[in-house]
């Protein structure tokens, strides 16, 4: 994947926010081409470190990965899937950044289960024993297993992987086409020690509230907000919330609704803060592009308004990698209308993009004939707000010299975009 990867015609969607199936297959790309030279990394950075290894971590890397190539060559758009999952970027970034010892080991042991993943994916035949150092299997995108024993066997048959631990209890998870094969609508596995992830609904999105790399050790935000942790981590109510949002979304702007189905692939949820009140919390971790973590919102309108905010940063983060936007170690703050501290460019670049695309959403929710009243009257009360605080940020970032060529460049088209609206807000009035 390479810069010219992505036309001149998709960059400008892209500026404009606006939803783009080639715009989201270009971030797709480059997400993927990022995630394999990570993994690449890791292999050279074990190669170097391998006299300071264990034989026995040393070995079961080079089995966890040789099951990960074997899965890759049986079905590499299942194992790409598996491979691109947020939580793979989390795991990798921390892994890479571990310093010799148990803390390194430990990370490396995580490859188990993705190998395995993958396998499942993929529908590949496995064998052996699998040890667990933390007593459990994390299946990236799948789910938990439990197990006291400290090792599992794997074994497959007819699309089918079954990991059982040494008193035969376990879970037996079949392929995408053997559950078509077998008409069981996802991989809900079942034994004890087997935890599920849960997909919300009428989506591929996961409820992810169970991998160990879902929130960085220190926490989220200024409250340093832990993830939620099962069973408190509200499902019904997420389902609930999500459902009525995506409706919101598809009645005020169909593409966005579709676009945010795509660029998302798990929510993971953030513990309820200790003081009552305030909105929700959310954020996106730039090593683990597709998640969004939050705090349950209060209500469908702010789900809503926080998938399209984080779905933009997501957004932005992959266009970044592949087409730097801005330099590096720019020292200047500024501050901005949606935050109390100042902010450096890229946090004015980042915010402004999501709170254009807001503004576009509550446009589009202020004039769309099929927006309900309670959220129209809402869009009404906040595109004025939000459009004022974006016109103020693309004044410093037009006049920033921070911004590469391309992102001033980005800026721009931004800038004509939030000119459009301001426009046909005019005309309506």
């Amino acid at each position: 994947m390479t810069p010219s990867s992505v036309t001149s015609e998709v960059f400008a969607e892209l500026a404009r926010t606006q939803p783009s199936p080639a715009g989201t297959a270009a971030l797709r790309a480059g997400l993927h081409a990022r995630r394999l030279l990570l993994l690449k990394s890791l292999l050279v950075l074990v190669e170097r470190r391998s006299t300071l290894l264990s034989p026995g971590v040393r070995q079961r890397f080079k089995s966890d990965w040789t099951l990960l190539e074997r899965a890759e060559r049986t079905d590499a758009t299942a194992v790409r899937d598996v491979v691109d999952y947020p939580m793979i970027g989390a795991w990798l970034s921390a892994a890479l950044a571990s310093p010799d010892g148990p803390a390194f080991e430990r990370h490396l042991a995580h490859l188990g289960g993705v190998a395995v993943a993958a396998a499942v994916r993929a529908g590949c035949r496995v064998s052996g024993t699998l040890t667990l150092p933390t007593g459990t299997l994390t299946l990236p995108g799948l789910g938990v297993l439990r197990c006291l024993s400290g090792s599992v066997s794997l074994s497959s048959h007819a699309g089918l992987v079954r990991i059982t631990d040494g008193t035969g209890d376990g879970v037996e998870l079949p392929s995408p086409a053997a559950r078509h094969r077998l008409g069981a609508p996802r991989p809900l596995g079942g034994g004890p020690g087997w935890s599920a992830l849960r997909v919300l609904p009428g989506s591929a999105v996961v409820l992810d509230d169970l991998d160990p790399y879902r929130v960085l050790p220190r926490g989220i935000g200024p409250a340093a907000l832990p993830a939620a942790e099962r069973p408190l981590s509200a499902h019904r109510l997420w389902a609930q919330r999500w459902r009525e949002a995506h409706e919101l979304l598809s009645a005020t702007h169909p593409g966005r609704a579709a676009e945010t189905m795509a660029v998302l692939r798990a929510v993971v949820p953030l513990a309820l803060s200790e003081s009552a009140g305030g909105a929700a919390m959310s954020a996106t971790l730039r090593a683990a592009p597709g998640a969004v973590l939050a705090q349950l919102p209060a209500d469908a309108p702010q789900l809503t308004e926080v998938l399209v905010h984080e779905a933009h940063h997501n957004k932005l983060a992959s266009l970044h990698e592949l087409i730097p936007l801005f330099r590096p170690d720019g020292g200047t703050l500024h501050r901005v209308g949606w935050r109390p501290d100042p902010r450096p460019i890229p946090g004015v670049l980042q915010g402004a993009y999501a709170h254009l695309a807001l503004t576009d959403l509550w446009w589009r929710a202020w004039n769309g004939p099929a927006t309900p009243g309670e959220w129209r009257q809402r869009a009404a009360e906040q595109f004025g707000s939000y459009r004022g605080r974006v016109s103020e940020a693309l004044s410093i970032l037009l006049e920033s010299d921070e911004l590469t060529f391309a992102g001033g460049e980005f800026a721009r088209e931004m800038g004509r975009h939030h000119a459009s609206l301001g426009v046909a807000a005019r005309i309506r009035r």
